[in-house]
C-alpha cells in the first residue's frame, strides 16, 4: 500500500493569494466570505451568508498548475475544524468545467477528519445534481469548499491539510 500523497498542506510557505473567494454576489446576492491564513498556519474559510436578493453561497476555491494526477488514489482525507455547519467539498478535473463533483460533509466544531472517496463524488451545476457519471478519478484540477445551506449565517472552516491514498 502506498503511503499518503499531500495534496495541500497549509504552512509557513502558503500563500493566500493561491485561494480565491467566489461569493453570491456574481448573481446579485450579498454574501460575504474571506479567506486568510491564520499565525498557526491554518487556511480560515470565514464570513456571512446573506439570502438577501437571491444569495445564500460563499465559497473558497484553489487551483493546481499543473492538476494533481489523481489515478493512483480512491480517498481524500481532509484535516479540517468547522463551525458544526454543513459545508461541500468540491472538485473540478477542469477548472473550466462549468460543473463541479461533490460532497457534502457536516462539522462538529472540532478538529476532525473527513475522509471522502473519490468514486462517489456526484457531478452539480448551479446546486443540481446532473445526470453525468461521478468522478472519474483521473485529475484534480480545482479543489473548493462551499457553504450553502439555505439560511443567514455567519460560518468559519479552519482547514489544515488534504492527503489522497
Amino acid at each position: 500500500m502506498n503511503p499518503p500523497q499531500l495534496l495541500y498542506a497549509f504552512n509557513e510557505f502558503s500563500v493566500r493569494a493561491q485561494w480565491r473567494v467566489v461569493d453570491d454576489i456574481v448573481m446579485g446576492g450579498h454574501s460575504d466570505g474571506h479567506f486568510a491564513i491564520t499565525p498557526e498556519k491554518h487556511g480560515r474559510f470565514y464570513g456571512d451568508v446573506s439570502l438577501k436578493d437571491g444569495g445564500g453561497f460563499s465559497s473558497v476555491r484553489h487551483r493546481f498548475n499543473p492538476p494533481f494526477n489523481a489515478q493512483p488514489f480512491n480517498r481524500i482525507f481532509i484535516r479540517l475544524k468547522g463551525d458544526g455547519s454543513d459545508y461541500k467539498f468540491r472538485l473540478k478535473s477542469d477548472p473550466e468545467a462549468q460543473f463541479a463533483y461533490v460532497h457534502p460533509f457536516a462539522t462538529s466544531g472540532e478538529w476532525e477528519v473527513i475522509e471522502i472517496t473519490l468514486a462517489e463524488m456526484y457531478p452539480v451545476r448551479k446546486g443540481k445534481r446532473l445526470d453525468l457519471p461521478n468522478f472519474p478519478g483521473d485529475v484534480i484540477g480545482e479543489i473548493s469548499f462551499l457553504i450553502a445551506n439555505g439560511r443567514e449565517q455567519p460560518f468559519q472552516l479552519l482547514i489544515d491539510r488534504l492527503e489522497m491514498l
